[in-house]
């Protein structure tokens, strides 16, 4: 997508647990790694930096926590070098028991065929995670979206 000059990601969802449940599941690593990546070095704290590892695909990227309203949004400037975006979660409680979730990815640079492949990427990855998110706490069932998107001998 493209907000006047600049090209951003979003993805968003309606998932029906109370939004304490599903903004410390995007917090908690021990919730984060059953949808995700494979590794953290911690729960995200604003200020603290974390690392994240996705070892099915021999990747890891660092998460700097810039700001969180519990229960509200969370803000993280990420990636390796000159990759460095902006994630913003923002929860939304429609009521006790649903919560919807959007996620902007913004800060992309490079050519246009660069950009719109970036775009693409993280608005299929974050779908992905959302989807992900909402079988575990709704259903109780481990999808694996992101380790499938990719899968060995595949080229």
């Amino acid at each position: 997508m493209k907000d006047s000059e600049h090209y951003y990601a979003a993805a968003a969802m309606l998932i029906r647990k109370p939004v304490a449940v599903v903004f410390d599941a995007f917090i908690d690593p021990e919730v984060t790694t059953k949808i995700w990546f494979t590794k953290s070095s911690g729960r995200l704290e604003e200020g603290k930096t974390v690392e994240w590892t996705w070892e099915m695909y021999n990747h890891s990227v660092t998460a700097n926590v810039t700001h969180i309203e519990i229960n509200k949004k969370i803000e993280i400037e990420w990636g390796n070098y000159a990759e460095k975006t902006r994630v913003v979660w923002e929860f939304t409680a429609l009521d006790e028991e649903q919560t919807f979730v959007s996620i902007v990815n913004s800060g992309f640079q490079g050519d246009t065929d660069q950009l719109i492949a970036l775009v693409r990427d993280s608005t299929e990855g974050f779908t992905l995670v959302l989807a992900g998110l909402k079988a575990l706490l709704e259903k109780g069932i481990q999808l694996n979206l992101v380790g499938d998107r990719f899968p060995k001998g595949l080229h």
